[in-house]
């Protein structure tokens, strides 16, 4: 293996563990994903459904969890009401060719949210414009807000009743620091909803 190659390798291990060491250390992160357990736990006990949405990465991040609360985490039990706003190419298409991309989740949080849904919003950088619609939206419907950002947070982190700024400004990292709480929290939910 070339030179290189090696030493590129070796720094982003370094870069990612890192990161995780920071998270790990982080008590104020933590108490946020116990406060959002919490939040999404009393919405389904609620009768009411967790929403997500996010562009590119973020958006398989979205559809991957929500299929994890629909079918299971770690063990079987009922499913759970979860919807990514992500995944439905004629809502998609219809929304951005009547009103524009920015409006993407907005129009469609319009449509499906409910006062005490719950809504993750994320978007590495903060600033998605169609995301901080949605938010718009989210306000307006009485849809309580989870933020996943970088180190930032953007426009979004004072928008969001809870908001993950995963301590890096590297898009990748930012991504692998998501994925990670996405995971802690399907598990807890489903932990909490349907106790072993």
């Amino acid at each position: 293996m070339q030179t290189t190659t090696r030493r590129f390798i070796t720094a982003e291990f370094e870069k990612a563990l890192a990161n995780f060491q920071a998270m790990a250390a982080s008590e104020a992160l933590h108490a946020q994903i116990a406060e959002a357990v919490a939040l999404c736990v009393a919405a389904l006990r609620d009768g009411k459904k967790i929403l997500f949405a996010g562009n590119g990465g973020s958006a398989a991040d979205a559809q991957h969890w929500a299929g994890e609360l629909v079918s299971r985490f770690y063990y079987d039990r009922p499913g759970l009401p979860a919807i990514a706003l992500t995944t439905d190419t004629s809502i998609l298409t219809a929304i951005g060719n009547d009103y524009g991309y920015d409006y993407t989740f907005a129009r469609q949080i319009e449509a499906l949210g409910q006062a005490g849904d719950v809504f993750v919003a994320i978007s590495t950088s903060g600033r998605s414009k169609n995301i901080l619609r949605a938010l718009d939206a989210a306000e307006q419907k009485g849809v309580k807000v989870i933020g996943f950002t970088g180190a930032g947070g953007g426009e979004m982190a004072a928008r969001c009743a809870i908001c993950f700024k995963v301590p890096s400004d590297e898009t990748p990292r930012i991504q692998e620091g998501h994925e990670f709480i996405g995971h802690l929290l399907c598990a807890l939910i489903e932990s909490e909803v349907f106790p072993r």
